[in-house]
């Protein structure tokens, strides 16, 4: 007979009677764990986005730096045209340098994503574009 009664209570919460305090815990354990991987998802997704606010403004000015009867003076100045327009607090202390050989052309825009920490400054962000400069061939011929 004491078997059957022993399912039975535990089959009525006897047995979780005595579990109690164990959920809070659990809680107190994994809780620091979940912050932090939430953390690094967000951080990781505000690295990204500076770094796409970074290639666009190097595309941009690669785009206007390799047109035909540009220079490379331009091609920095429309880059810093987009860094005003998207940076905003997403890429700080960013920077521009153009460089170019006659040949081609080369945009790298650098600066530091946002950082989820307070008192630790953010990523470094660098990303660059090139390609060559645009110039006109008479007859087709290069």
């Amino acid at each position: 007979m004491g078997r059957p009664e022993r399912l039975k209570d535990w089959w009525h919460g006897q047995r979780w009677r005595d579990d109690r305090g164990d959920t809070s815990i659990q809680m107190a354990i994994v809780f620091p764990f979940v912050l932090l991987a939430t953390v690094a998802v967000i951080q990781a997704s505000m690295w990204y986005y500076a770094r796409q606010i970074a290639l666009t403004a190097a595309r941009e000015g690669l785009t206007v730096a390799r047109a035909y009867q540009s220079s490379p003076a331009a091609g920095a100045t429309q880059a810093r045209e987009v860094l005003g327009r998207t940076a905003g607090d997403s890429l700080r202390g960013y920077s521009v340098s153009v460089s170019s050989n006659g040949q081609r052309v080369r945009v790298q825009v650098s600066g530091t994503a946002l950082s989820m920490i307070p008192g630790v400054s953010g990523l470094q962000v660098s990303q660059s574009a090139s390609g060559p400069v645009e110039r006109w061939t008479p007859g087709g011929s290069e």
